[in-house]
């Protein structure tokens, strides 16, 4: 069990899984810099926290809650929790996490989304089986089954990121257009000229006949 004060943020889990890099230089260097991404992003949490609590038939939508689970060592917020039927035995309980562009193919949204689950799960000592993810681009729900391959695989990036956390190192660069280019951080990071650097070392290193 971790202590209030040793819990990691949820949404660090997305950045490692989306950049190791990216993650210590928000998390260990505390660098921040915002692009069009991250405002659109911003502007969509905000909508959704900030929205009031409200019931629809049986369902109660509450907007913006703070979660924790001290088994896993994680605090965050999620966008919006639906509690179907009546209280306090709800029949289910669903996390909501909206997400700006389109479903991505790596996993680091889903990550994030169990993350929030399992906190809920602690917190409120109900299963949740499934949750959605709310893509601003195609603007629909797209249910995630929460499996156990999904659960162990978010409970090992929370186990990554806390012994990055621990060392303090934060990782080399290295330059995927894809990734890299729509990146806010892009300019702290330089994975251009770090590749370049590492590039003419490991030549100069071949000249001079010294291996690793």
């Amino acid at each position: 069990m971790f202590t209030e004060d040793q819990l990691l943020p949820i949404s660090a889990l997305q950045h490692i899984l989306f950049c190791p890099r990216q993650c210590a230089l928000i998390h260990l260097e505390q660098v921040w810099s915002e692009n069009k991404f991250t405002v659109e992003g911003n502007l969509m949490h905000e909508r959704a926290h900030h929205g009031t609590d409200e019931t629809r038939h049986d369902i109660r939508i509450t907007r913006g809650m703070p979660v924790r689970s001290l088994l896993h060592g994680l605090s965050g917020q999620c966008d919006i929790v639906e509690f179907h039927g009546p209280a306090p035995h709800y029949q289910k309980i669903i996390p909501v996490e909206y997400k700006r562009g389109k479903p991505k193919a790596h996993s680091a949204d889903e990550v994030q989304l169990c993350a929030q689950a399992l906190c809920l799960e602690e917190m409120l000592e109900i299963p949740i089986a499934s949750g959605f993810l709310f893509y601003g681009k195609n603007k629909r729900r797209t249910e995630i089954t929460l499996t156990e391959t999904l659960r162990k695989l978010t409970i090992s990036t929370t186990a990554d990121l806390r012994k990055m956390i621990k060392s303090g190192i934060t990782p080399l660069a290295e330059y995927e257009p894809r990734r890299c280019d729509s990146c806010s951080l892009i300019r702290h990071c330089e994975p251009k000229s770090l590749r370049l650097k590492r590039g003419a070392n490991a030549w100069f290193n071949q000249q001079l006949g010294i291996t690793d």
